[in-house]
């Protein structure tokens, strides 16, 4: 018998791991690399936002609408890269909130988990108006006297049963029918959009790119619109307990999404601008785009179909989005950060299904009410994505100026990544301004929402502080080696679960 077989059949106690995980109750290690991409890409949702986004970035930029787009990718690549200096070192359900704790320490948590859960819930009902909104406009194709609101409440509920069924089954099932439903969209629009470009006779680059009546500020503000398109790319990070080799799956999933997606927008953004330039039309007028492009160059019935993958699509990103945003309440009610009994798990399916629970109703139940009250679907949506964005991009910088701190804290510091990180975070930041005063301008009562969160974000953290301060290793805990996963390994403590984490 050689040494290690030795080893592997008679090893050496080793005493000094516990026999849970902080975030014990999610099921460890079930998840492929496929499955993790997919939680991303659908987070992003690719396909509806190179079809809706670019429309709002159009409005925003005008002839810089390419442009804007092209700027807003290098951003989210720089924001990637920073997110990757933790997730490359921590596996952590909590994702953002968690690396900003491990890096500037509980108060920066605390702002980065409310600005984060912010993104995340509005981006969620941004997707469930968006396809209510597209699902409503195929119901009308088949049957043009049906009344909008009614079919839209119903579209919006419709959407939240599947939501909250596939939400308590579990990631793996999730992520696998969002995974495909982007695949089968992705092929649709491209189709589609290599389709258009041969019908209007190719593209011309001072289509694109003007040599002269860009604005600097005007593609300040499409950029952070188009940022927008990008957000949730780092949800994959969410799935660092479920997620098999989280340190180095979670990482490519984080980067490759943003190329694919922004590739995808470069072409839509492309496609439409040169498309409506062609029409002698007002890109920023449409409601519809691709459908109006489609429509004019003799194609509605394929219009017909990109209606279905885009309506997909927003499902998709409903669900991953969501996903995401179960997980940080999950882990911070596990911190204690809030009430312990959203940090219960399901016994079989090894969901937050406590979280679930709590976030789903409410998640319908503002859709539900918009639409009740008379509100266009596209005119909330375009309320509800400057609150969303605004959660999304201060969570952003925060955790990317807590990467410099980190990075010099471990001892792992280097010039390259503290540049890219202040550049990221004074960027996003400095187009966020521009973006806020560009849309209060324009009456988007967005900006004065997102400044009512902020200030009662705020208040909530000053008295969770006030009522006692939490210490860093109480704040952004993440997973760590249990002793079943180690050969010889032998729990430190009795196992026993501690108050909250129990299982429904």
């Amino acid at each position: 018998m050689t040494a290690l077989e030795r080893a592997i059949a008679r090893p050496q106690p080793v005493r000094a791991f516990s026999a849970t995980s902080p975030l014990d109750g999610l099921r460890r290690r079930s998840v492929g690399p496929a499955d993790v991409l997919a939680q991303s890409v659908a987070a992003v949702a690719p396909t509806a936002a190179a079809t809706t986004v670019i429309l709002l970035v159009a409005g925003a930029a005008g002839s810089g609408t390419v442009l804007a787009v092209a700027v807003a990718t290098v951003l989210a690549l720089l924001v990637a890269a920073t997110v990757n200096q933790f997730a490359r070192r921590l596996a952590a359900t909590g994702s953002l909130y968690t690396y900003a704790a491990r890096g500037a320490g509980p108060v920066a948590a605390l702002a980065t988990g409310g600005s984060i859960v912010v993104g995340y819930g509005f981006i969620s009902v941004f997707s469930l108006l968006g396809g209510a909104h597209y699902l409503t406009m195929l119901l009308a194709r088949v049957w043009p006297g049906v009344d909008a609101s009614s079919a839209l409440i119903g579209a919006l509920l419709a959407e939240a049963a599947v939501l909250a069924v596939v939400l308590a089954r579990g990631i793996r099932l999730s992520s696998r029918v969002a995974l495909v439903v982007e695949i089968v969209s992705v092929t649709v629009v491209v189709g589609l959009m290599i389709a258009l470009i041969v019908a209007i006779g190719g593209i011309q680059v001072a289509v694109l790119v003007p040599a002269a009546g860009v604005s600097p500020t005007a593609v300040a503000a499409g950029a952070v619109l188009a940022l927008t398109a990008f957000v949730g790319f780092e949800s994959a990070a969410t799935l660092g307990v479920e997620a098999r080799s989280p340190l180095r799956t979670i990482p490519r999933a984080v980067v490759g999404t943003v190329l694919v997606a922004g590739t995808l927008y470069l072409l839509a953004s492309a496609t439409q601008v040169a498309g409506f330039a062609a029409l002698g039309r007002d890109l920023s007028s449409s409601t519809a785009p691709v459908d109006d492009l489609a429509g004019a160059m003799g194609m509605g019935g394929l219009s017909a179909v990109a209606d279905v993958g885009i309506a997909a699509s927003f499902l998709a990103c409903a669900i991953a989005s969501t996903t995401a945003l179960t997980r940080i309440v999950f882990a911070m009610a596990r911190d204690g950060v809030l009430p312990r009994t959203l940090g219960r798990t399901h016994s079989r399916h090894r969901t937050p299904i406590a979280a679930v629970r709590a976030v789903v109703p409410i998640l319908t139940l503002v859709p539900v009410v918009v639409v009740a009250a008379g509100a266009r679907p596209w005119a909330a949506m375009e309320v509800v994505l400057v609150v969303s964005a605004s959660g999304y991009i201060v969570a952003y910088a925060i955790v990317c100026l807590a990467a410099v701190r980190f990075l010099r804290r471990i001892g792992e510091s280097t010039r390259r990544a503290t540049v890219v990180s202040v550049i990221a975070a004074v960027s996003i930041i400095a187009c966020l301004a521009v973006y806020l005063v560009v849309e209060a301008q324009a009456g988007n009562v967005g900006v004065w929402i997102s400044a009512g969160v902020a200030l009662a974000t705020t208040a909530l953290i000053a008295v969770r502080m006030r009522r006692g301060a939490p210490d860093l290793d109480s704040v952004g805990r993440y997973d760590v080696p249990v002793a079943a996963q180690v050969l010889g390994g032998i729990p430190a403590e009795a196992e026993a679960a501690t108050p909250g984490d129990g299982h429904a």
